[in-house]
């Protein structure tokens, strides 16, 4: 069952705070077209529509949203009937998804505060459901938008433009927590993670994403209840991974991942190796790689989770292959046994999909391809389809100490050679230890 929130709250629940358009900055010159067209159809059709939740939230911040979703008390079928343009998803929760272009508009129908089973917020709604009993299950109960504001996770998600008078509605002190800097749970916190171990996760990416710190009452549990997080299907944990560290804030989520006692229970192994460094850990490959994924999400460039997973599992792939070897294995042999031991092992914890797994893997054993620097097969490489992965995979690994330094430079310089010049680069062995002896011709008989 949902817990009860404070008294105030409460209060402001049963009567909300209504800021009139001429006193809040969110304007539907901030709302994406596709989004209004959803609010007006269903405001025309008789529906109550809002506008709700992060897109509410970054406006107001002076941030331009990824995505707008909707709430209104229309159910997943009249939604449909309004929209040839529209499908229905999830089991738990159904949603409504809309399609305008490249554009999908979430809408979601007033959930109600207290049904069979207690539900997940609307973002985190898919096929699967949690394994211990107790856990939510199914969530398709419907109620009014001031149940739904109650129903919600964190204060500064439980705001509301009312498409009908312009007029925002803040149900739970959004406002107030948005002004101070805060993530704050509505209800009590501790029961809150109970239902939905995942939440833990969501306050920890809203406080790096926002900049935020969590209100002491918010993060006081996390500690101790971190370890739920084993209960969360493994496949859905991969889904939050991706939000994690693609939004373009993953070192400070990564930091306040550990600092919380979450990180350990995502990727354990990698946890365990990141201990062991302790000092060392600022200089580690891992940090650059969250680094480097940052920078590229704000230069919109592709993050692949493939290279994403092999940063943050290649401290442990190391440790394993030093293991092997040690047991008489070559280095190759080594590799593919101990990537096939991690996958394993990491698939416990947080699903790894082989259409990023295989990616990883190459990544991963190409590595040793770029020691030879002679021959025709060596040129060829660079045609490789993960060539660019794996060579800015090994340019982070010289950037965190390892002895590649001297390689990365060769593969960089050799990049920028014309293809004539390329050649020669690659004519002769650049190891003279590698060379084949020249054999020696015997000696000459003959007089002068």
């Amino acid at each position: 069952m949902i817990a009860p929130l404070d008294e105030s709250t409460s209060l402001r629940q049963q009567q909300p705070l209504v800021i009139p358009r001429a006193d809040h900055t969110v304007s539907r010159s901030n709302i994406s077209s596709g989004a209004l067209k959803v609010l007006y159809r269903l405001h025309n059709a008789g529906y109550r529509a809002c506008l709700v939740g992060g897109g509410v939230r970054d406006i107001l911040l002076g941030r331009e949203p990824k995505d707008f979703d909707v709430g209104t008390n229309a159910t997943p079928e009249e939604i449909r009937k309004l929209f040839r343009n529209c499908r229905l998803i999830g089991r738990r929760f159904r949603l409504a998804h809309v399609q305008f272009g490249g554009e999908i508009i979430e809408v979601a129908t007033f959930r109600a505060l207290n049904g069979p089973d207690p539900g997940l917020e609307p973002e985190d709604s898919d096929d699967s459901a949690p394994v211990e009993a107790g856990l939510i299950r199914s969530d398709n109960v419907y109620g009014t938008i001031e149940e739904d504001a109650q129903r919600r996770d964190f204060t500064v998600n439980a705001l509301y433009y009312d498409i009908a008078d312009f007029s925002l509605l803040d149900y739970a002190g959004g406002l107030d927590d948005l002004q101070t800097g805060i993530i704050r749970v509505i209800g009590d916190p501790e029961v809150r993670y109970r239902e939905d171990p995942v939440r833990m996760l969501r306050a920890v990416r809203f406080a790096a994403k926002l900049g935020f710190r969590l209100h002491p009452d918010t993060e006081a549990p996390i500690h101790k209840l971190a370890h739920l997080l084993r209960q969360v299907p493994s496949a859905r944990l991969f889904d939050e991974i991706l939000k994690l560290f693609i939004s373009g804030y993953a070192t400070q989520t990564f930091e306040l991942l550990r600092l919380y006692g979450l990180f350990r229970h995502l990727m354990p192994l990698t946890e365990r190796c990141l201990r062991k460094l302790q000092a060392g850990f600022p200089r580690t490959l891992l940090i650059r790689a969250l680094n480097n994924t940052d920078q590229r999400v704000l230069e919109n460039k592709p993050v692949t989770p493939a290279f994403l997973y092999a940063a943050l599992l290649w401290a442990p792939l190391c440790d394993r292959i030093e293991i092997l070897k040690e047991r008489g294995l070559s280095p190759q042999e080594a590799l593919h046994q101990a990537a096939d031991e991690l996958i394993e092992q990491q698939n416990k914890h947080t699903s790894l999909p082989r259409r990023f797994s295989v990616p990883m893997r190459e990544i991963w054993a190409l590595q040793n391809r770029f020691e030879r620097r002679s021959g025709k097969r060596a040129m060829a490489f660079l045609t490789h389809p993960r060539f660019r992965a794996a060579y800015d995979f090994m340019l982070l690994r010289a950037e965190a100490g390892e002895p590649v330094a001297e390689l990365a430079q060769w593969w960089s310089e050799v990049q920028t050679l014309p293809e004539a010049e390329q050649a020669n680069a690659f004519s002769a062995p650049k190891d003279p230890s590698r060379r084949r002896p020249r054999k020696r011709r015997p000696a000459s008989s003959s007089t002068h």
